[in-house]
């Protein structure tokens, strides 16, 4: 490959090319990629710009579960739970080398427990209907026990096992990406939006800054969607600088841990913690993610870092349930996402919508937000059918229910190579597909020249953070593999030493966060 010659550089030529596209999406998360790829599928002329990379903020920092939501049935949210559970089954067809069934296990601790939640789980397979992936049942404590080999012993009495999915948030945006480009449409990643295009008092197109050379360039479109997630006040504001919030953000925390502290082929699910959420320990990428926590913040971050108090309650609430249990000197890796809750009138935000809004402004501005990414694709057809009727565009219906996406393949690979598919003999045919690029992490060189090539990473936090999942499996490890990382993509993208030398200060200020730093 000649440096310099890669897949966005013909983006932005393509972004620029088009004299009026009929969507313009801005945000490349979850709902902006969906509906960039809803609309393509129909047909429709679409250009997606990203402020930073694809699935930076909070898609990709989720529990990397693809799930209906137990704790939204307890709440009463019938109708969330099974469009939930439907959307559940239809990724799974979709996109079966990204999304796997996961059993969950509920562990009974007292003689009610086991029959109070089977008959809740029983109505949560009900609503899933002929997509329920297995039936939920209840288990003795020798099974239990099997399933989750650390689970404290003390006044056991079994549980209920239950199935969900499970998935990589981060990939599963990359192959979004992937399938959008297959169907013509085009995405730009570090390219934020600096200002809306108005006249007569209608949004007609944005500005936005090519972060790459500095570079302030123009675009048009029949109708603008905001999909910018916790961002959207922000773009909202553009047009309308006084206009009032729609979301109260709240943080969501992690810990990654090893393996054995979870060894069994069970991820745990604690039903009720000391604040009223649900607790997760899931085993994920030879790891286990241990979350979440629900904190509502007073404004939105590009990188939120966890609380001290997150972290100790996430520890303290494992240590009830897992024995040996997992201490702060085990923790690999934290992060922290933000979730755009819709306000609703106050509340503690546990208890805030978790559905979608689309909001049209004065100008047109059709503003997307709220929704998790279980329901990505529903969030994205719902946006793309207002969308194309505000801009009277040919009504066209969606294809996405039967769409397979890019990779797809009905036999899943072994290790990091099942996320690309159909796609791995072409990542294994590279340069360095044997050399690793840490001993801690299962991850090779050739990973990177791909994601460089046909992924559009720019930075080594794209590729460690999120076309690999280093950063997030060993914080330390991935720092320690960054300058490698750094020559690697110097050499497909062009790039010169002090170029290097930035990349790895950057990565390196990025990975200490998350590192906890030893108890004083």
């Amino acid at each position: 490959m000649t440096p310099g010659n890669d897949a966005r550089r013909a983006s932005l030529h393509a972004a620029l090319n088009e004299h009026v596209w009929d969507l313009l999406v801005i945000g490349g998360g979850a709902s902006g990629l969906g509906t960039a790829l809803d609309a393509a599928t129909r047909g429709y002329r679409v250009l997606l710009l990203e402020a930073r990379d694809y699935a930076q903020g909070t898609s990709s920092r989720s529990t990397k579960l693809v799930h209906g939501g137990v704790r939204y049935l307890a709440q009463g949210n019938v109708a969330l739970v099974r469009e939930a559970l439907y959307e559940r089954g239809l990724l799974k067809r979709n996109a079966p080398h990204l999304v796997h069934d996961l059993g969950f296990l509920i562990a009974a601790y007292q003689w009610w427990a086991t029959p109070f939640y089977g008959i809740g789980l029983k109505l949560y397979d009900l609503l899933a209907g002929r997509l329920n992936l297995r039936a939920s049942r209840p288990v003795g404590t020798g099974e239990a026990l099997r399933g989750i080999p650390t689970l404290r012993q003390n006044h056991l009495k079994g549980g209920v096992l239950y199935f969900d999915g499970q998935f990589d948030d981060a990939r599963l945006a990359v192959t979004l990406l992937r399938t959008l480009e297959n169907f013509g449409g085009v995405a730009l990643n570090h390219a934020p939006v600096v200002g809306l295009v108005q006249e007569g008092g209608k949004v007609v197109g944005a500005r936005f800054r090519d972060e790459e050379t500095g570079g302030t360039h123009e675009v048009r479109a029949r109708v603008v969607v905001n999909a910018t997630g916790v961002f959207v006040d922000e773009v909202r504001r553009l047009e309308r600088p006084d206009a009032p919030a729609l979301l109260s953000p709240s943080q969501g925390v992690h810990v990654v841990v090893p393996r054995r502290f979870l060894p069994g082929e069970h991820a745990l699910m604690v039903p009720r913690t000391d604040d009223g959420r649900v607790l997760f320990a899931v085993p994920w990428h030879d790891r286990v993610v241990i979350g979440t926590t629900d904190t509502p913040v007073p404004g939105v971050s590009p990188e939120p870092r966890a609380l001290p108090e997150e972290i100790e309650f996430i520890l303290e609430t494992a240590a009830r349930y897992l024995s040996p249990a997992p201490t702060r000197a085990d923790v690999l890796s934290v992060f922290a996402g933000l979730r755009p809750l819709v306000k609703a009138g106050g509340g503690e935000t546990k208890s805030l919508s978790r559905d979608h809004t689309l909001q049209l402004s004065e100008g047109g501005l059709l503003t997307l937000t709220g929704g998790k990414w279980t329901t990505y694709r529903h969030m994205a057809e719902d946006t793309v059918s207002r969308a194309a009727a505000l801009a009277r565009l040919p009504a066209r219906l969606s294809l996405t229910r039967g769409l397979q996406l890019h990779g797809a393949t009905p036999e899943p690979l072994p290790g990091p190579w099942r996320v690309y598919g159909t796609d791995a003999a072409r990542v294994q045919a590279l340069p360095g597909a044997a050399v690793k690029l840490h001993p801690a992490l299962p991850y090779v060189e050739a990973q990177v020249r791909w994601a460089a090539r046909m992924e559009q990473a720019r930075t080594v936090e794209d590729v460690l953070s999120r076309r690999l999942r280093a950063l997030l499996l060993d914080a330390r490890a991935s720092l320690e593999a960054a300058p490698r990382v750094a020559e690697l993509l110097a050499e497909e993208l062009g790039h010169d030493g002090a170029w290097q030398a930035a990349q790895v200060q950057a990565y390196r200020a990025l990975a200490q966060e998350a590192l906890l730093a030893p108890t004083p």
